[in-house]
Order: C-alpha cells, then structure tokens, then sequence
C-alpha cells in the first residue's frame, strides 16, 4: 500500500519568475501546492499601533488680526514669498465651533454656514499671509483630479471658478488657495523663477498622480528645474487615523511600483474591543469597519515620493505635519466629524516688487 503524496514546494527558475510577478502585484504564491483554496494570498503589511504613526504639528502662529497659521520652516526668509496652511482658529463663523468657543475659521462655502461669513474669514485668511485683506484669493472647485489651471490677474477679476485641483502662476500680487479638510495641500515656489503652484491632493487624486503633473506643468509653463523647486506637504489626516478599503489599495497598486510601501496595518488599541472583539463585527469592507487591524495610508508619504520622482531633492520638502482627524481642536476633519466640517486652506502666492 503506497503512502499519500506530500505535495511538492515548487522553487525551480519558471516559479521563481512566477514569484517575482506575484511579489510585484503585492501577492505571495500558496507555498502549500493545493489548488482548492486559490493560489495567491494578499502579502502581509507592516503593522503599527496608531501612536506610532502620528506626526503632531508644529503650534500655530497668530497673525496681528488673531488668525493662526502653519508657517513652513524657513520659507519665511523668502521676502517674495506669501505662504501658509490655515487652522480651524482665528475666524469669525459659528456653524461648527461649540456654543462657547471662538468663532472658526472656516474658509470653505458650505451649506452649514452663512457665505457673507465665509467671505470674511477669507479677507482674514487673506491680510493674515499678505496684509491686507483685500489681495485676490483665487480658488476652485475641487474633484479630485489631476486638472491643473493657470492663474492669472484677469482671472481674479471675473472671479472665475475652475473645476481643477491645482492653480499655478507666475503673475505677483495673487494668492491661490486649495481647501482641505483631510485631504492634502501641497506648496511648491520656485525660487529663481519665481513661480508658485497649489495642490489638492486626496487619494484620488494623488492615484491620478496630481503633484507630480503639476510639477511638469511648472516646467512647461515657466521653464522650471526640480533642483530650483522648494515643496511643502501641509496638515491633513495621517497613517494613523487614514483607514481605507481594497479599492484605495488597488488603486495605488496600478499606479506605483512601490505602492505597499504606503500602506501598513493598524491594529485598534480600544481596550473594549480588544477583549470583546465578537461585539464589534461587521459585513463591511476592509478599513470601513471599526473591528482592527486596519488597512491605513500614508497620503502624506504618498505625495512626497511624486515630489520625489519629479525630481525635487529631499532636503527640498518640508512636511509640516499634524492630522486633521487627530487634532479636532486645531483642524478641520470631514471623516472625524462625519461630513459635518468647515475647510482649512494652503494658499501661496508673489509678493508685488
């Protein structure tokens, strides 16, 4: 009577090549050999605790009419340069503040707060950066794409909205703003041409690779060199509290070789539902569900490697940090709040000769 057949653990050259489409693709080969349970698994992430992922932000500065900005490390020195990421404090609106807080700065016309407020906060934002409160804010109706949009004076006077996700200008005198509330704002100046570009950069939009186009419109549009180029990756919401589902994954995988490298599993450090995990099932979608580990993305990380692979040198990009969703006293964040958020704002800008 012959013994049952112990499946063999194929490893010759064919496998080893089969493998190293597998390991591109984010997969591993079922090294068992049966067939019934499907031949390729997902490949284990690096897990973290969410602590372990948060980057805190620098205090805010309080301008002289009481708005508080993010300033970039040593960008200040630039005397041509306007620039800096907004917060949630400094403003005049009470749609998302408690009763007994200050007003919010909330910069974004939504259908919770009134626009004759939102337009003051704007001026604010505005004689904060530039002094005087009546510069031309140009800004846009976010998609999440890669549409990128040239700025210029004329278009500040009709008050004309794009459908875009990034402004870029060489014209003084204008400041172009993105608005945020998770998602991230990228600053880019270029600092012997003097030109300057904005980004709004969510995870669609950084699939769609919108920081590095517009690294290449700079080029096109201004004769920029990435060696001359300066970036700045403002607060939005970090590794730490960013769960997404398989289709995010997926989405970057199609795009970036090094797509795995933005991800990492976070296990959920709730006392309660670590030892009653039973309580907390769900049906829903990997990184939706409440029940850890998680998958998480680092969007931050994500849009320094374009700026990265457009050529820009390390030392070039600062990354203010802070996470909208971790720090609700500081930022505004649409997924902590559920929907119920104000808009933060990056802006940059020339200053007049």
């Amino acid at each position: 009577m012959t013994s049952p057949s112990v499946p063999k653990v194929h490893s010759g050259p064919a496998f080893q090549a089969v493998d190293a489409l597998f390991r591109a693709a984010g997969l591993v080969r079922n090294s068992r050999g049966t067939a019934a349970n499907g031949v390729t698994g997902r490949a284990r992430f690096q897990r973290a605790a969410p602590e372990e992922l948060r980057r805190a932000s620098p205090l805010p500065r309080a301008a002289l009419n009481s708005v508080e900005l993010l300033r970039v490390p040593g960008w200040e020195k630039i005397h041509w340069l306007w620039h800096g990421f907004s917060t949630r404090l400094g403003g005049v609106s009470r749609a998302y503040c408690a009763e007994d807080a200050l007003g919010d700065l909330n910069l974004g016309f939504t259908k919770d707060d009134d626009p004759a407020t939102v337009s003051r906060n704007r001026q604010l934002l505005a004689e904060a950066v530039t002094g005087d409160p009546a510069t031309p804010l140009i800004t846009l109706r976010q998609i999440h794409s890669s549409v990128l949009r040239l700025a210029t004076t004329g278009d500040a006077a009709r008050k004309r909205l794009w459908k875009a996700d990034g402004l870029l200008t060489d014209e003084p005198g204008l400041l172009l703003g993105v608005q945020t509330a998770d998602c991230i704002p990228v600053l880019v100046a270029d600092r012997k041409r003097r030109a300057v570009a904005v980004f709004h950069a969510g995870w669609r939009g950084t699939v769609k690779r919108i920081v590095e186009s517009g690294i290449g419109r700079m080029r096109l549009e201004f004769g920029s060199r990435p060696e001359d180029l300066m970036a700045a990756i403002g607060p939005g919401i970090g590794p730490c509290c960013y769960a997404v589902g398989e289709e995010v994954l997926s989405g970057f995988e199609s795009q970036f070789p090094y797509a795995r490298e933005l991800f990492c599993e976070v296990s959920d450090t709730d006392p309660v539902r670590v030892r009653y995990p039973l309580l907390f099932l769900t049906q829903r979608a990997p990184g939706h569900s409440p029940l850890g580990p998680g998958l998480h993305l680092n969007l931050i990380e994500a849009n320094r490697r374009q700026l990265l692979a457009a050529g820009l040198k390390p030392r070039s990009i600062k990354m203010v940090g802070g996470c909208t969703s971790c720090q609700p006293e500081l930022f505004f964040s649409h997924r902590a709040s559920r929907g119920h958020a104000g808009r933060m704002m990056g802006v940059i800008g020339i200053q007049p000769r």
